[in-house]
Parts: structure tokens; sequence; C-alpha cells
């Protein structure tokens, strides 16, 4: 007998993003929801389960704890800065379901499981790393100490750590997860401002390679083991979704690294090109003009950039395995082919001077892609950027979200005062988008594609946090006053 399993991404802060598919858990500046892409494999798996994707469609932890209360099993993806309110959600739900098993799933049970456990005595296991078979296994009945990648109180109170379970190799085994949205989501309730709406993101691959020090996902959960589907399972996929979701106006593979290996891209766009599709993905700068050909002909709108910053000592420290000039040539690549950039920057990466933040504002501006994101460096337990920032004392006091969940820097480097780098975010969207080529660019897209209404959304809530964090700034500039001034006087 299988357990009536709920896969949650559980409800949080006003607007946060912050579990399954999110590559910076944390409220957005603008309203933002990923899709909860994991917690689709072993829900297709598993027959009457359902995902509950509840910051976007928006359920409360009340609304939650109730439709609880009519299944066996909870699978909850929780994240770092959402860790204090899922703890409190499992012990409500528990309380109101006392026979339901909980399992906690994602990044901070992966790198921290005797802590998950210790805190959280409703949590019955957690997975470490890729979770799809473990779900599966115990929900099918396997005894826990059967199932590998798990960890568990024994009776005696001790913590068990089972055996590490393999990596999945067979991607193409897996269930389809569009086909899970189409059961339990609603997709109109998924918006990222840079992609068309409604949109749907799925993978293709597994896994990322490369050696960021900064990335959450590859040093924690998927690896760097670089696993693909093959290029006919992707594109019956594709084709599936398109029959069934004919309001989508774009699919977007999220895949940490789409694009690395150039003869799979291409054969794979040789299969979506009759399909007549719109979509983006993810690239590195790394990715070479024919191939971004390809991917413009069969369907290619938009690619998200992770650039990070424009000062190469900080791309040599974050192991980033890209250069400022690489990164020019491929931006100059894409334009010329009419593909779109969103391109991602980080401030307050190791290394970071007062000089280094002003070279990347610069080298932006210079790259003119249509759109950004400002992230602040957060070091996430289980990279390397955390373990570096911890040896060596970066680490502040602060947390890294304020009460609304959104970043706030948390990591000091000497010269580099946290409200600085805060500081520096909000000055470099102004300079970005205040620029006339850019702020008449984005009004004319909004009206080329009917979009002036949510435009006008996105402007209101981005300034509306633009003027929450100034103020946070000021408060931290006068709190540190004051703290000067009476260490002064204590001294006199």
């Amino acid at each position: 007998m299988v357990l009536k399993t709920l896969l949650l991404n559980p409800p949080s802060f006003e607007n946060f993003d912050g579990g399954a598919s999110s590559r910076w858990p944390a409220t957005r500046e603008i309203e933002s929801y990923w899709y909860p892409v994991w917690l689709t494999y072993p829900a297709g798996m598993l027959e009457g389960s359902r995902v509950l994707d509840a910051p976007p469609h928006h359920v409360s932890a009340d609304e939650t704890i109730q439709i609880a209360k009519d299944y066996e099993f909870l699978v909850l993806f929780t994240s770092t800065v959402g860790w204090a309110g899922d703890h409190g959600l499992a012990q409500a739900i528990k309380k109101a379901n006392p026979s339901i098993k909980i399992a906690f799933v994602g990044p901070p049970v992966t790198t921290d499981p005797d802590r998950a456990l210790n805190e959280c005595s409703a949590i019955d296991f957690v997975c470490r790393r890729e979770f799809d078979f473990s779900i599966v296994e115990f929900a099918q009945g396997k005894p826990l100490d059967q199932i590998l990648g798990i960890s568990y109180r024994n009776p005696d109170g001790t913590i068990q750590h089972n055996m590490d379970r393999p990596q999945v190799d067979n991607l193409d085994a897996m269930p389809w997860a569009t086909k899970i949205y189409k059961r339990d989501l609603d997709v109109t309730r998924y918006n990222v401002p840079f992609l068309l709406h409604p949109y749907i993101s799925l993978y293709s691959t597994r896994g990322c390679p490369a050696q960021c020090t900064f990335c959450l996902w590859p040093q924690t959960l998927s690896g760097h083991a670089w696993r693909k589907r093959s290029t006919d399972d992707v594109a019956a996929e594709m084709k599936w979704a398109k029959e069934n979701f004919p309001h989508v106006k774009e699919f977007f593979f999220d895949d940490d690294t789409f694009n690395i290996q150039k003869a799979r891209t291409i054969e794979l766009c040789s299969k979506l090109k009759p399909l007549g599709l719109t979509w983006s993905c993810t690239s590195r700068v790394t990715t070479d003009r024919e191939t971004l050909k390809a991917m413009k002909e069969a369907g290619c709108r938009l690619l998200i950039v992770g650039f990070e910053s424009g000062d190469p000592q900080i791309l040599k420290n974050i192991k980033k395995g890209a250069t400022v000039e690489r990164a020019r040539d491929f931006v100059k690549d894409c334009h010329d082919l009419g593909l779109v950039i969103h391109a991602d920057f980080i401030l307050g990466l190791p290394g970071e001077t007062k000089e280094s933040i002003r070279n990347t504002i610069n080298f932006a501006k210079t790259l003119d892609c249509e759109t950004i994101q400002v992230s602040v460096a957060h070091a996430y337990p289980g990279t390397e950027f955390y373990d570096f920032a911890e040896k060596n004392g970066f680490i502040t006091n602060e947390i890294m979200n304020d009460h609304g969940g959104h970043q706030m820097a948390h990591i000091e480097y000497p010269g580099l005062p946290t409200d600085y780098v805060m500081e520096m975010v909000h000055r470099f969207y102004d300079e970005y988008y205040f620029r006339p080529k850019a702020a008449a660019r984005v009004v004319w897209k909004a009206i080329v594609n009917r979009d002036v209404p949510r435009l006008y959304q996105e402007a209101k809530s981005f300034m509306k946090l633009r003027a929450e964090r100034n103020r946070a700034v000021r408060a931290k500039r006068e709190e540190s006053a004051l703290k000067q001034q009476e260490s002064v006087s204590m001294n006199a």
C-alpha cells in the first residue's frame, strides 16, 4: 500500500521564491515564481500524490495544515532562509495530524542533517542530495534502515546516516515534470519579469561541471556530474507540453548548464525547430556563435547569463571559468543574432572592493543587455564560498534576509561595509535602468507586448522595495554612528 503523499513547497514570506527551483531562495524585488521541478519527479512516481506549491498559489500556513490532514506522508522542500518557518509549520502539521510521516529535503538538510533532526522533532527523516527514489521507496513501504541517502533518529535517539545514494543516471526514465504541472499546478500563477507570461520551466539535464564557489545547487543537491536526457525524450515532452498548454507563450530550460555541450545542443535544436516553440534557457559566456545560431533558428528567444562580475580578479576568485573579454564577444554574438540576454550580477563576492563594484557596474553598462538582476552575495552552508567566509571571519551576525525575506548583505570584508554593498545594489539598478536607452527599451517592449499593466505593477513593486532597503541602509549607518559615539564617550 503506497502512502498518500503531499509534496510541499511551503508558504513563507510574501512573494518568497525559496524552494525547489529558485537559484537564490529569497523574496524577489519584483514578484517572481519558479516551478518546483524537483518535487515533480517523485510525485510522478507515486499514485495519489499531490504537489502543493504554496507561494504562487497563495496558500496560507493554516490552509496548508488543513490540506495535510488528508495525507499520510509529507515531503517538505526547505531552504536556509525559510528554515525557521518550515520547522514551525512541520510542528503544526504534526500536531494536527499526529500519524503523518514528515521528510525534509533540500540544501539545509543535506549540509547539516544532524542539526535538522535535532532542532525539529516533527521530522521523521531527511534526504541528502537527490531525493527522488528515497521518497518513493519510503512511500512504498521500505524500512528506513534500507533506504540509501537518508538520515533519521534511531529508537534510542541517536542519529543514523545511511550510505549515500548514487545519483540518478537514467534521466529518460524519470517522469515528465510538465505532466505534474498539468495535474497539480496553475501555470498562470508563475511569473518571471523577463520571461513571457505564462511560461513553463523544466530541466533537460542535471548537475553542473562548473566549479563556481558560490553556487548552491551543484554543491548541495544535484552535484557536479553532468547528466543529460536524450534529445528525443526532451523533444517528446516539449511536443506534449505544447499540445496540452496551448496558452503558454514560452518554455524555459532551467538547467544549470543547458548548452555546455555543443554537439548535444545542436542536436536538440534540430528536434525543437519543427515544433515551432518559443523557448529560453540558461547559458554560459563560453557558448560559441555557431551554437547560438542553431539555438536562435530553433526558436530560442532569451538567455539567462551569469556574468557575476566585471572584475577579472573576482572572476578568478570564484572559479567562474570565464573572462570579461569572452563575455563581451558572447554578448556581441547574441545581439547580432537577435537573442535577448537577462544578465545576472552579484555584489560581495570574495575579494570584492569598492573599485571592483564600480568595475562591474561600468562593465554591465557597456554590455547593455536587455535586463539585469543584481544579487547580494550569500554564503550558503555547503558551498566553498561559505567555508572561505567562515574561515576568514567575514560572516557578520546579520541574517541573510530582512523581515520580508529579501536578500541582505551578511558578508563584510575589510573596507567594504555591508551597508555600502546594499547601497550599491540600488545604485547599480539606478545607473543601469535610468539611462535613456535602457528606459526607452523597457517601455517600448511593454507597449509592443501589450504588457503595460504588468510593467506598471513591477515598477511599483521595485520602487517600494528600493525605498525600504534605502531606509534599512540609513538605519544601519545611524546605528553604527551611535555605537561609535558611545565608544568615544566611554573612552573619554
